[in-house]
């Protein structure tokens, strides 16, 4: 059975030569001693390890280093502190987020450019949680991927629409190559990443034909284009409308 204070005392003046680690049993680091004796950082290791066998609480030494001699289970050490502690409730483990989970799911299928079943798992997320920003994210870089730019675009509209505005990254990923060379990516993003709504019968733009000049109707629609409220094709309806 080996005792502390010898294991110390050894360590202190035989220390560099890794007497310590051969009394403990511990050969392969008391060669590792022995080798390097001749380096002065070794004795100050030893010395060191003396420090800590003379400080160290015997029951602690005794478990780490007469294993086979002293048999001391977990109780010996918890008790003390059982005994403080007030009786605590056994807290109820926290069940997994479904639409979290679908999430995960669908980037790991991303990843393995399973696309199709990517973009199922992304949309049963959706229902459960149809305003993340992530999710139409994914779902836009999927459907550029996959070459349906109308769906990519679709998600990418709501992406910024619920907050979404890392706007260099729309520019510069990857997956959304094949949506920045379409043809509708340049006015989705003339206005400001978003989609051109087409206008409602209330929001249809007046024309005061008795009280407008023509200069004045012309420039009003040309700010109502400016504004994506009419788009090209609707502004020339309007302005040819304007000169009959």
């Amino acid at each position: 059975m080996k005792d502390k204070n010898i294991a110390g005392i050894l360590a202190l003046f035989l220390g560099g030569f890794g007497v310590h680690r051969f009394y403990l049993g511990q050969v392969g680091l008391g060669f590792f001693y022995l080798i390097f004796f001749w380096f002065p950082l070794i004795w100050i290791i030893g010395l060191i390890d003396a420090i800590v066998f003379f400080a160290m609480d015997k029951a602690k030494f005794d478990v780490t280093y007469n294993k086979s001699f002293v048999k001391v289970t977990s109780r010996q050490y918890d008790a003390p502190r059982q005994q403080t502690r007030a009786p605590q409730r056994q807290q109820p483990i926290a069940q997994p987020n479904v639409a979290e989970q679908l999430k995960n799911s669908g980037i790991r299928k991303f990843k393995d450019f399973d696309y199709e079943n990517a973009i199922a798992d992304f949309h049963k997320a959706l229902k459960i949680s149809p305003k993340d920003v992530a999710v139409h994210f994914n779902l836009a870089c999927a459907y550029s991927l996959t070459e349906n730019t109308d769906k990519a675009l679709e998600h990418l509209d709501k992406a910024v629409g619920f907050g979404f505005n890392d706007f260099k990254r729309i520019k510069e990923h990857d997956a959304l190559a094949y949506l920045r060379v379409q043809p509708q990516f340049e006015e989705f993003e003339r206005n400001g990443f978003r989609l051109v709504q087409p206008l409602t019968a209330a929001q249809e733009p007046v024309l005061d034909l008795n009280n407008d000049t023509l200069l004045e109707q012309l420039k009003r629609l040309g700010e109502l284009r400016d504004r994506g409220l009419l788009t090209e094709e609707e502004f020339a309806i309007q302005k040819k409308k304007l000169m009959k």
